[in-house]
């Protein structure tokens, strides 16, 4: 891309990713000087347009980050949680746990359901008030980097690129955003994290960084099954006890609710589908009565970062840092983590506002990494660290009960009797072949309370130009048919929540058999939701995903 004559502006500090983490950082540091030159990058056609999350907020971020903000009444947190369950499901039923055997940390009360993408659009507000500058619909393509192997900047992707990579007639080059320190908030896997994480080897001496699909839908239900302020946890059904995941159901405002589904990616059989999962959960008896007469009218999909503690890489990088859900703050037994990105944000402004007083750019803001354990962001994973190895390592009920125990201990003591525990293998490496397991029946979608994935994919109003390079790229199309499709019995149709990949036979059907032979693998790219799980799951880590053009993906309204 750099051969390409560019535009170029400057700016103080260059933001990528206009979620929870990179508004706050904005947001933070015009008001620690407004004479800042601050410009946010954000990929989808606009702010919140790819957000997606549960969400029940812990207001601990926005508290710090606005502290007047209650007394505003366009704000996004209108259901403060009233009531908080967590149950055990079976196939025939569920067990409610007591709320008094749940750790504190795992309380509700005084947290607000939102949705996550209206909050991002309210930030935007306070941060355009105080002279931010954001770019919806650019994405952040590529690094810039000095002659010292600093970043200085990035480029925005071009535009007008066609299938082939030729340049078609309303080609137009990204511009060379320049600033002297860049901080990417991109969320979970993104494409520049993963690159400046291989380039500065920011994972070095961390456990691998671990990750669930989240799936979410949102419902427009009969006013008699709306309880405002309800918020439900599940695991087990239909997952089982040694799949490791959840379930969550939120009560918003206007008869709302969020139903959404978790599958840690670290689950062994290729023929799981974690999409079918979600539409089996809703059938249970403990759930299903809530949407009885009730309308669909929202779906999404996203990856969640679920390493924590012992998964964070290094965070400072000559020239920025990452903060957000790109470092990996989620909090996964609490399934939160825009707390802690609002949070890393303000933090790393911090850095950043003070090395910039003091007259550097383009160095790195150690004092960022030095500072994020010893912090509330720390304090709040460090509690939590041994539950998702301990969960991973027993299954759900011996291994959430243990989980429960070191959370516990960790709250009343400080310290865990199982000091701080390994992840072990990638997600990628989790998988294995499909010889060792047996295929899954899934039922069919009825149509009114279960549904297939592309009916799903319309409600995310996802749209790509078709005629543009595939953004998800394969490697090597040999290794794809000789291991993913022959070995491993072509788990992208299964793992990918909205119909990307398939594999066909010679004559363009559906490969049922995955022993067929003469198959090809096909990519409907323009399904994508950006979820990035193909990044993530594919056993050979053969799949990469990049940004398309910018402003398209999914358009999420209220999730």
């Amino acid at each position: 891309m750099s051969e390409i004559e560019r535009e170029s502006m400057e700016f103080d500090v260059v933001i990528v990713g206009a979620g929870p983490a990179g508004l706050a950082a904005a947001i933070r540091l015009k008001q620690i000087n407004p004479d800042l030159s601050v410009v946010v990058l954000e990929k989808g056609g606009e702010v919140g347009a790819h957000i997606l999350s549960g969400a029940v907020v812990d207001p601990i971020g926005i508290d710090r980050l606005l502290p007047g903000w209650r007394t505003e009444t366009d704000h996004p947190f209108k259901t403060p949680v009233t009531d908080d369950q967590f149950l055990v499901l079976g196939p025939a039923g569920s067990v409610r746990l007591p709320n008094f055997l749940m750790p504190p940390l795992m309380n509700n009360h005084g947290n607000y359901i939102v949705s996550l993408g209206n909050v991002c659009r309210w930030l935007a507000g306070h941060a355009e008030a105080l002279g931010v500058e954001i770019y919806p619909g650019f994405a952040a393509a590529d690094l810039i980097y000095d002659e010292a192997g600093a970043v200085k900047g990035v480029i925005t992707g071009d535009m007008g690129v066609e299938r082939d990579g030729s340049h078609g007639p309303a080609f137009a080059p990204g511009m060379a955003l320049l600033g002297k320190y860049v901080l990417i908030g991109e969320g979970a896997r993104g494409s520049l994290a993963k690159q400046l994480i291989a380039k500065f080897k920011l994972d070095e001496g961390r456990e691998p960084g671990k990750y669930g699909i989240g799936l979410k839908e949102l419902w427009q239900v009969k006013p008699e099954n709306h309880r405002p302020g309800l918020v439900q946890h599940s695991f087990g059904w239909p997952l089982g006890f040694k799949t490791g995941g959840g379930s969550f159901l939120y009560h918003l405002e206007d008869n709302l609710v969020a139903v959404g589904f978790v599958v840690h990616l670290n689950y062994k059989n290729p023929y799981l589908a974690p999409f079918e999962e979600f539409q089996r959960f809703k059938t249970h008896s403990a759930v299903r009565g809530t949407f009885e007469g009730g309308k669909r009218i929202g779906y999404g999909a996203r990856a969640i970062t679920e390493g924590g503690w012992q998964s964070v890489p290094k965070l400072s990088f000559p020239g920025g840092a990452l903060i957000g859900c790109a470092a990996g703050f989620v909090n996964v037994p609490r399934i939160k983590g825009s707390h802690n990105a609002v949070l890393s944000g303000m933090l790393a402004a911090d850095n950043v506002a003070a090395a910039i007083a003091e007259g550097r750019a383009n160095d790195e803001l150690s004092g960022y990494e030095q500072a994020w354990r010893g912090s509330d962001i720390g304090k709040d994973l460090k509690k939590v660290r041994n539950v998702k190895p301990l969960w991973s390592r027993f299954g759900t009920l011996v291994g959430v009960g243990l989980g429960g125990l070191d959370m516990w201990l960790n709250t009343l003591f400080g310290f865990s009797p199982f000091g701080t525990l390994k992840h072990g293998k990638t997600d990628a490496a989790s998988l294995e072949p499909a010889a060792q397991h047996q295929k899954i029946d899934y039922p069919k979608p009825d149509g009114v309370l279960t549904f297939d994935r592309l009916s799903s994919v319309f409600l995310s109003n996802t749209n790509h130009e078709e005629n543009q390079p595939v953004h998800l790229q394969v490697k090597d199309m040999a290794l794809q048919v000789r291991s993913e499709h022959d070995v491993y019995a072509g788990p992208s149709t299964r793992y990918c929540p909205a119909a990307v990949y398939e594999w066909v036979d010679a004559d363009g059907n559906a490969a049922a058999d995955p022993n067929a032979k003469d198959v090809r693998f096909v990519i409907n790219a323009q399904n994508c939701v950006h979820c990035k799980t193909c990044d993530i799951k594919d056993p050979n880590q053969n799949i990469n995903w990049v940004p398309p053009q910018g402003g398209e993906g999914p358009v999420y309204t209220s999730l």
